[in-house]
């Protein structure tokens, strides 16, 4: 690891401005995954603005009935919450799904939305990665590419978003509030995560010194009804080949609403509109869910080794709608 230099801010705006000034800078929160990265030498900060104290650690009610997540509350405290786990079951099984019980008690929510992608490639220094140095070339194309993206990708970048909370609130339509220096601004989940296009080396839409004070989750009374289910190689401590998280509200056998994202198939959470107009109003049947989970899927543009990804979605997507439908009556 290379030297470098470690300050605590005393505010939110503090903070934003030593790292505004400071070009080579990142904050950190948890550090589990930054902390990582810097053992490998694939992030290399000058400095690091220690914002584990600034944020709130605490989920709170707001008054349209939704949840504000502090971005500093430690992902075990959040995945145990009982106004989570009652409203919003989806976002407990996910986060429950990630990690270890050890790094859920040091990661927080904000920092597990900026995870980067575990690609082996990017974390291999001595190989070429446009996510980690720009105009080198994407060695995942032609080389080990079975866990890597389907849908959204671009000659520059294969990688997968790793965040299994991320994927939850795509569904929720869930909003990261943030300061910078040009101020706050909030800005919708899904917007947060970008595809690659031709700059895979931007995770995100944020700017340099723009920090993640806390996300809040919209009321959604059928969230009550949802389900986070994550296929992967091993029962744990694993990241999702292909992950669904669904919310589904059935009247009468029809589908009177629904939210539907994935994740494990693209650099960002995948929210499957499509696959969501094709079933409102229809019959909650397995023939139509699979209707709909191969509309959603007809962009897929698997590479060799990963073409096992775009069945296994279908099919993960649909098992898992049936599941709630029968949990909906």
């Amino acid at each position: 690891m290379r030297p470098f230099r470690y300050t605590r801010a005393d505010d939110v705006s503090g903070a934003v401005a030593l790292l505004a000034e400071t070009p080579n800078a990142a904050f950190l929160g948890g550090g589990t995954n930054l902390v990582d990265l810097m053992k490998l030498d694939v992030a290399t900060p000058e400095l690091l603005v220690d914002v584990r104290r600034l944020t709130s650690t605490r989920v709170e009610e707001l008054p349209d009935g939704g949840l504000r997540i502090g971005a500093a509350t430690p992902n075990s405290d959040l995945a145990a919450d009982p106004l989570v786990r009652r409203r919003y079951p989806l976002l407990s099984q996910a986060l429950l799904s990630g990690a270890s019980g050890q790094l859920r008690n040091l990661a927080t929510a904000g920092g597990n939305l900026l995870q980067r992608t575990r690609c082996v490639y990017f974390q291999d220094v001595t190989t070429p990665c446009n996510k980690r140095q720009p105009g080198t070339g994407c060695s995942a194309i032609e080389g080990h590419h079975r866990e890597l993206a389907i849908l959204g990708i671009s000659p520059a970048c294969v990688a997968t978003h790793p965040s299994d909370f991320a994927v939850a609130l795509a569904a929720l339509d869930a909003v990261v509030r943030t300061v910078g220096p040009a101020g706050e601004r909030s800005i919708p989940l899904v917007d947060l995560h970008r595809l690659p296009g031709d700059e895979p080396q931007r995770d995100t839409v944020l700017g340099h010194g723009e920090l993640i004070t806390a996300i809040d989750v919209p009321p959604l009374p059928f969230a009550g009804h949802s389900r986070y289910r994550k296929v992967r190689d091993r029962a744990s401590y694993a990241f999702a080949l292909v992950s669904v998280a669904a919310a589904l509200d059935v009247a009468d056998g029809t589908v009177r609403d629904v939210r539907i994202a994935l994740g494990g198939v693209a650099h960002k959470p995948w929210r499957a509109r499509l696959a969501e107009e094709m079933l409102r109003g229809r019959p909650a049947t397995e023939e139509r869910f699979r209707q709909a989970a191969t509309a959603e899927l007809a962009a897929a543009t698997p590479l060799p080794d990963n073409a096992f990804k775009v069945p296994l979605a279908r099919n993960t997507l649909t098992r898992t709608l049936l599941d709630l439908t029968t949990t909906t009556g």
